[in-house]
């Protein structure tokens, strides 16, 4: 396992291309790159973030989600052909950056209606997934699912009908997410369970607030042993909030905090 960290974690303090540099000079070796708008997809904004990282090693892309990735399930054809000529520039990005996976959030469940078991037709969701597979592995991605309280994956329970169905999809787990669910993450971890490919890290404090890695109450310890006993063996990316710490520095002493731990469990890469 290795650890990196989310430009989303500078989000409103430092613009990509200066996050990138940032977070090089602090020792982060690996990144997640949150392209906030429109004008970030693309490969002329992906190419000054290529000449701006440096040794990093980006794992995946994710994009600012609600401004497209809905419509890629729309009936409406027009709508739906837009929303995938966003996708390809996303996934462009991702080529340009090296990129191997893509931080996918899916249709909005806004309205409490669409969060019950019930409102999920699974065949159009296959068939909709079928097609977005199909389509980043052309343009050289992987697809990945995360758990978000408010989209697709907003339960345990949908990624096993979507991934029995479509054994390439892989999925991500993010912590806080699984926190807001009201769900343990170990129900995530297990349903994913070798489709896992990368997770989203953050701890929170005694009275609940979100806090990097390291500055909360989170058992980090076990969290890392039962990643190992799935045979996980990719990136933990700490995603916080920019009001979620103080310096920059703070950012290198988590990622500092968990290779110990990693090193501890014997699964520092």
């Amino acid at each position: 396992m290795k650890v990196g960290v989310s430009t989303a974690s500078l989000f409103l303090r430092k613009d990509n291309e200066d996050a990138l540099p940032l977070l090089e000079s602090l020792g982060v070796k690996t990144v997640e790159v949150f392209l906030t708008s429109f004008s970030e997809y693309g490969y002329p904004f992906a190419n000054i973030l290529k000449e701006c990282k440096g040794g990093l090693f980006v794992n995946s892309v994710h994009d600012l989600n609600t401004e497209f990735e809905p419509q890629l399930f729309n009936a409406h054809p027009r709508v739906k052909a837009d929303a995938y000529g966003w996708l390809e520039k996303v996934l462009q990005s991702a080529n340009a950056l090296d990129a191997p996976y893509y931080t996918f959030h899916g249709t909005a469940r806004m309205k409490r209606a669409a969060r019950v078991p019930g409102a999920d037709n699974f065949p159009k969701m296959i068939a909709g997934f079928a097609e977005l597979l199909d389509f980043c592995r052309v343009h050289g991605t992987q697809l990945c699912l995360e758990n978000v309280e408010w989209a697709t994956y907003n339960r345990p329970g949908v990624f096993s009908v979507l991934s029995n169905a479509l054994p390439d999809l892989r999925g991500v787990l993010d912590i806080k997410q699984a926190r807001i669910s009201g769900y343990p993450y170990e129900e995530y971890l297990t349903e994913m369970g070798n489709h896992l490919a990368y997770a989203h890290v953050s701890d929170y404090n005694e009275k609940g607030k979100m806090c990097l890695p390291g500055k909360g109450d989170f058992d980090f310890d076990t969290l890392i042993k039962r990643l190992k006993d799935v045979g996980f063996d990719g990136a933990l990316l700490i995603e916080v909030y920019t009001g979620d710490y103080g310096a920059h520095e703070e950012l290198k002493e988590s990622c500092d905090y968990l290779n110990e731990l990693l090193y501890k469990n014997n699964c520092l890469e």
